[in-house]
């Protein structure tokens, strides 16, 4: 009677554990394909969340605590942009890749503004204000940060509208891809006294040197990297996410509505053919 009770209670046991193993694979299962999954980009979505809800409070920032407060909140987004792609590009191309890549680019980046500065070519007469710190060789060292942040997501929509078989057409395009977000951001960042132009004409202020210079420079950066295996999905939700909190910003909340509308046509007209061309071919 003993062992035939002994015998049920192990049996009873075994039936337990298997229903708990049972129910923890489900759950490893579930988190692996269900709503408690996180996905491959986690760390790029964690510093993206970041960076969008700094982009939401800034205008309420700057509008409380001053003008001053710009500076700070500016540099905090543009860090938090930029550590959402590096991390991007991470998963895809591995940390010494990535190091390489962003040397080259940052490197070149300011080399191109230092000489801006000093000479007005190839962009044109301005300088930096004091605004943004530090500086080297008069050049904001947030600046060509900033272009290794846009640049990746200009080279996604690149990919997505071109392919890169043609190196030539692949540069093209992510030069134009990359210089149309600056008929949204140059504007801004003038309007917040950042740089300055000599001589503002053209567009809304800006002259056009300034936008043959960025399609220069940039064209000239991507054919020297040559980046190949671009991760272009989430790099063109970046591309995507910028373009239309970046236009709903100059429109609603900076009053710059003449930017706003053609560089948001511009930047949104390439966000539509990048997402068709990746809707037409499977894309990572």
């Amino acid at each position: 009677m003993q062992q035939s009770d002994d015998r049920r209670a192990m049996e009873n046991a075994a039936a337990s554990a298997g229903s708990t193993y049972q129910a923890f694979g489900f759950l490893r299962t579930y988190a692996r394909v269900g709503l408690l999954w996180l996905p491959r980009h986690q760390t790029a979505l964690l510093f993206g969340a970041a960076w969008l809800l700094i982009l939401v409070v800034l205008p309420l920032t700057q509008r409380s605590l001053g003008a001053e407060a710009l500076p700070r909140g500016v540099t905090i987004s543009v860090l938090l942009q930029l550590s959402a792609v590096i991390a991007i590009l991470v998963d895809a191309w591995g940390w010494g890749r990535v190091l390489r890549v962003a040397v080259v680019v940052a490197a070149l980046a300011w080399a191109a503004e230092a000489l801006g500065a000093a000479t007005g070519f190839p962009f044109g007469a301005y300088r930096y204000t004091a605004a943004l710190q530090p500086q080297l060789a008069q050049v904001q060292l947030l600046v060509p940060l900033a272009w290794l942040m846009l640049l990746p997501p200009a080279w996604a929509a690149a990919q997505a509208i071109v392919g890169s078989a043609r190196p030539l057409r692949f540069a093209l395009a992510s030069a134009l891809a990359f210089t149309a977000w600056d008929l949204l951001l140059d504007p801004h960042m003038v309007s917040w006294g950042f740089w300055v132009w000599a001589a503002p004409s053209g567009y809304f202020g800006i002259p056009w040197t300034n936008f043959l210079g960025w399609l220069l420079v940039s064209g000239a950066i991507t054919r020297l990297v040559r980046p190949a295996g671009v991760p272009v999905r989430p790099l063109l939700l970046v591309y995507t996410i910028t373009w239309a909190l970046e236009a709903m910003g100059l429109a609603f909340f900076w009053h710059l509505p003449g930017p706003a509308a053609v560089g948001g046509l511009a930047v949104g007209l390439f966000a539509l053919l990048a997402w068709r061309g990746v809707a037409r071919s499977p894309m990572p």
